[in-house]
């Protein structure tokens, strides 16, 4: 029989003994606080109208935890309303992307037009040699490029190989080349890439006289004088010519120049247009440009430059000795060659074009992007 200590099963049992030994003390100290409390939630809950069994009453900690859970998903919630602005504000890629390709090739290919007309009108242009009436300097199927811009540098030199506009200069009926204003050269040029318009009758010759000089020929040793100074011509004539076969005698009048062929026994120029205005001189107001490369072929490229011979200082001296020979008429020769001159193809301009286009294309395209970052970076810094 196991031993019970008398009184303590009644004591254990009891449910209503707040002294019992056995209770914990932190029930007994609720159990103190009870009343007080008890009786402090009883009010609230009669005072709110809720009866005391609608629910256990929250603790300190679950009100916490609550709260940092509102906040949390508060925080969470403006988060994501932002990241879903911020989505909304960014254009499809694949979309964006082609638009923005098809919008700088359109750009590429304007600022190209542009620039290659700009080369084409003021600075620099291929022609293309069809005679021999300059041969051996230049040939036929030769390419060579003309300076435009030279004589707003420098002034026009014996010797210089230049193209000019025919028209009007040995053609009676054909009234003299107008100066064009800029905006006239530049739709003029953009027509004439593309094969409109009208080029005018263009030629190239040798500059052999200047304003107020007197060109003669021939002297004794029948060479071509030039304020009585002789011209060495053997380094570019056509091998086997002379100098010329044809008598002549002029003075060349301001604003003139008188131009010869190098191949002279086929070459039309000065010297077959003396009945013409100007006594066969050309007006220095329809020289296009310089001559100063052959491009074309390339076994043929270099440089063209002034001949020794004209760099003779007495050539500029006003007190040179008159010329030697007289002026005779000269038999109309049928294969006489003016060496008209075609424009090249729109090629070479438009690959200089698209050479220059290509980094002004990528410079404006970094200076955009990089304005969009800085319109990008503003706004996030922005309360």
């Amino acid at each position: 029989m196991r031993g019970v200590t008398p009184g303590a099963e009644p004591d254990a049992g009891s449910d209503n003994d707040a002294d019992s030994p056995s209770r914990d003390p932190d029930q007994a100290a609720s159990s103190a606080a009870g009343p007080s409390t008890m009786g402090a939630e009883t009010a609230g809950q009669a005072g709110d109208g809720v009866p005391p069994e609608a629910g256990p009453t929250a603790s300190p900690d679950d009100a916490k935890g609550s709260a940092g859970q509102e906040a949390a998903s508060g925080s969470a919630g403006s988060a994501g309303s932002a990241g879903s602005r911020t989505a909304r504000r960014k254009p499809p890629a694949r979309r964006n992307r082609g638009a923005r390709f098809i919008r700088e090739l359109v750009i590429l290919i304007a600022i190209a037009l542009v620039i290659a007309v700009v080369i084409k009108t003021y600075a620099i242009q291929a022609f293309f040699i069809p005679s021999g009436s300059m041969e051996n300097t230049l040939e036929i199927n030769d390419r060579v490029l003309v300076n435009k811009i030279v004589y707003d540098t420098r002034s026009i030199h014996r010797g210089d190989i230049v193209v000019f506009n025919g028209d009007g200069s040995w053609d009676p009926g054909t009234p003299l080349p107008a100066n064009s204003n800029f905006v006239e050269k530049f739709f003029s040029g953009f027509a004439s890439m593309f094969g409109f318009g009208h080029p005018g009758d263009i030629l190239i010759k040798r500059v052999i006289g200047l304003p107020g000089d007197t060109v003669a020929c021939c002297d004794a040793q029948g060479r071509v004088t030039v304020n009585g100074i002789p011209l060495n011509e053997q380094s570019y004539l056509y091998p086997g010519d002379v100098p010329s076969e044809q008598r002549f005698n002029i003075v060349v009048q301001p604003g003139r120049l008188w131009v010869m062929g190098d191949n002279r026994s086929i070459s039309d120029d000065s010297r077959d247009h003396e009945g013409d205005p100007g006594g066969g001189t050309i007006p220095e107001n329809a020289v296009i440009g310089r001559a100063f490369v052959i491009i074309w072929p390339p076994s043929r490229w270099r440089i063209l430059p002034i001949p020794a011979t004209f760099e003779q200082p007495n050539l500029n001296s006003s007190s040179a000795a008159g010329p030697v020979g007289t002026t005779a008429g000269h038999a109309a020769t049928a294969a006489l060659l003016s060496a008209r001159l075609e424009p090249s193809s729109p090629a070479l301009p438009l690959s200089l074009g698209f050479a220059v286009a290509i980094p002004v294309s990528w410079l404006q395209r970094r200076v955009r992007r990089r304005a969009v970052r800085h319109r990008a970076a503003k706004r996030d810094v922005r309360p």
